[in-house]
């Protein structure tokens, strides 16, 4: 064994004559701890509350969606339908056409997006598991479904056949309108759900049947606004683009989860960097004990240090002692750290409900444990614990182990 390193060890497991000694090295072991595990815990938090947040943001989200190139529309052919049926990657596919148009009910108006979809469509999302009051629409009806929050601020019911909604399109074309009803397409419909997802789409979509948004902006029946894919399992994502691709051509663009949700992901890392930033921070600060405790020891140890220095060891191999013995406190202390992080992670999971950590009286914090928080969190430790240990065992000086 190397013999700086194993006096390390030695005085590492040793303790010293002075009490304040060892009552500042435990200190600084206890704060390697408790950073470590900290650090582990709350980026093992975060990632949790991430794919919480995200399971309902996307929960009615394709897994690829083909979006016109230029203007709001394209024509997808008999041929590109068949062919994209064909494509192994693709479990199913919905066409779709959205635009903005004008809700109206008794007084009320309000604006909201109209997402008209194809029978399809239930197969490519997860649409099923958000209504929360009545259900899905049928296929080329007037029937209409509603979020949550469409249906509060316009006090629309669920099946009142008796009340039907009015919405209301922007007639496409030139020139000056000469009355409302030469400016708009109208058409009457009836709400028969409510789903609820998260407060933007609660807010401001509506779905019905592609049908009746055909007739609302005069399409053609083969015009449409984008087509919402759903891969199969385990589906290269890549080859799905690249084979979807050369079927649609340029005339869409291609994006998957993450790019149609994109603020929303930079906004979740943003906050993840700044988090780990702080707590690295704090980890920074605990270290400072490190380098502490191996100046203190350095002085306790000033006599065996000019031993060792009288029999042959040099400055460099003297330095090495302390650069190993903070070493080894910081990433042993970092591993048991990461220990009990991990424990505590797993008892959030699995343990029992009186243990755990509630954000309402029924949900628990949700956890995500990743290995990669696991190497973020080692890494950090063994890095700054080096550095720490580098800084203090400078301060070993040839005067130091010289003198008696």
């Amino acid at each position: 064994m190397n013999v700086s390193l194993y006096i390390a060890s030695r005085y590492l497991r040793s303790k010293s004559s002075n009490n304040a000694i060892n009552f500042i090295t435990i200190i600084a072991a206890v704060g390697v701890v408790l950073g470590a595990a900290s650090l582990f815990i709350v980026l093992s938090g975060f990632a949790g509350l991430k794919d919480f947040t995200l399971q309902f943001s996307t929960i009615v989200d394709p897994d690829l969606r083909a979006e016109p190139s230029t203007g709001k529309s394209f024509i997808l052919t008999e041929e590109e339908t068949n062919k994209l049926q064909n494509i192994s990657e693709i479990a199913s596919f919905s066409k779709i056409i959205e635009e903005k148009a004008i809700v109206a009910l008794d007084d009320k108006n309000y604006l909201v997006t109209i997402k008209g979809v194809d029978e399809n469509f239930q197969n490519v999302t997860a649409i099923d598991s958000v209504i929360v009051q009545g259900a899905w629409f049928e296929p080329n009806t007037r029937q209409i479904v509603s979020g949550w929050g469409v249906s509060r601020n316009l006090s629309i019911g669920v099946s009142d056949f008796g009340k039907p909604v009015n919405i209301y399109v922007p007639k496409p074309g030139k020139g000056q309108i000469t009355s409302i009803k030469s400016a708009y397409n109208s058409i009457n419909a009836y709400n028969v759900g409510v789903f609820d997802v998260n407060e933007t789409l609660n807010d401001n979509y509506v779905y019905a049947p592609i049908e009746l948004m055909v007739y609302l902006l005069n399409y053609k029946s083969n015009q449409i606004s984008n087509i919402e894919f759903k891969l199969t399992e385990g589906a290269d994502i890549t080859e799905a683009i690249n084979k979807i691709q050369s079927v649609l051509g340029n005339k869409v663009i291609l994006k998957n989860k993450e790019q149609l949700n994109s603020a929303l992901y930079k906004m979740l890392n943003t906050e993840n960097l700044a988090v780990y930033l702080i707590f690295t921070l704090v980890l920074i600060i605990a270290l400072f004990n490190v380098i502490g405790s191996i100046i203190m020891m350095i002085l306790d140890k000033k006599k065996n240090l000019n031993t060792l220095y009288n029999i042959g060891a040099t400055l460099k191999d003297i330095r090495r002692v302390f650069f190993f013995q903070g070493s080894l406190m910081s990433i042993l202390g970092g591993i048991v750290g990461i220990a009990i992080g991990l424990l505590l992670a797993v008892n959030q999971l699995y343990g029992p409900e009186f243990l755990k950590v509630y954000i309402t009286p029924t949900l628990p914090y949700p956890v995500t444990i990743k290995a990669l928080n696991l190497l973020v969190v080692f890494i950090t430790i063994s890095v700054l614990g080096i550095l720490a240990s580098k800084i203090a065992s400078v301060r070993i000086t040839k005067n130091l182990v010289e003198s008696h």
